[in-house]
């Protein structure tokens, strides 16, 4: 079994303390490394080489978005995944635009949380679904203003691979609704729904839950509210 190696970086303790406790009970999962803020982190990357950077936002001596940016350039196999109190369409942008590689809030479940981290060590971007939104809202404004093919228009057969429960599965995901909250929707185990979301995206060649979303854009099984 690979062991993915992660880092904190959070200038709270008590913050640091919960997240290694959590991480603990995954067997798939090792902090290895803490700094209480963004230099910190850079100057412990000397050292330590984490696979996945927790990485907080407002922090002293160097805050998230600086520090990520740093990492990303010189450490770009230290993958950062932004975990953070805002719920801000600017940070959340500008986080990624300084090369985090998933943005989540400390107010999702702690499921999500390490479904997140194991994503994002997979090598795919991860964005909490309800913030994805803002992303995708963006991408339907510039797909208006070139004139391009309607959203909801369908190419043939798109839909046709998956399964009646993959497209449902697919149409909650796309509705920004977190695995456990479809799990209990569907009656299903949230392992079981995480299985369903893996063989959508190879079955449909994509590699994140931004991309799912915009597919079921594309194809009409959501609409933009």
């Amino acid at each position: 079994m690979v062991t993915t190696r992660v880092m904190l970086v959070d200038d709270h303790d008590v913050v640091r303390t919960g997240l290694r406790e959590l991480l603990r009970t995954e067997s798939d999962l090792e902090v290895i490394g803490e700094a209480s803020n963004g230099l910190e982190a850079i100057e412990a990357l000397r050292d330590i080489r984490p696979d996945v950077v927790l990485m907080d936002l407002t922090m002293p001596v160097m805050n998230g978005l600086e520090a990520t940016r740093i990492i990303s350039k010189k450490y770009p196999d230290c993958l950062v995944l932004a975990l953070t109190a805002h719920e801000d369409k600017e940070y959340f942008f500008e986080m990624l635009a300084a090369g985090a590689k998933g943005y989540i809030t400390k107010q999702a479940a702690s499921e999500e949380l390490i479904s997140a981290i194991r994503s994002v060590a997979a090598g795919h971007v991860y964005l909490q679904p309800a913030l994805a939104r803002w992303l995708l809202e963006d991408y339907q404004r510039v797909v208006e203003r070139e004139d391009s093919t309607p959203l909801t228009a369908v190419a043939p057969g798109e839909l046709a691979i998956l399964s009646e429960r993959e497209r449902e599965v697919l149409e909650l995901i796309a509705d920004g609704l977190t695995t456990p909250v479809i799990a209990k929707r569907l009656e299903l185990s949230p392992n079981t729904i995480s299985r369903h979301r893996e063989r959508i995206m190879k079955k449909l060649n994509l590699h994140s839950i931004t991309e799912l979303v915009k597919f079921a854009l594309r194809t009409g099984l959501i609409e933009m509210g």
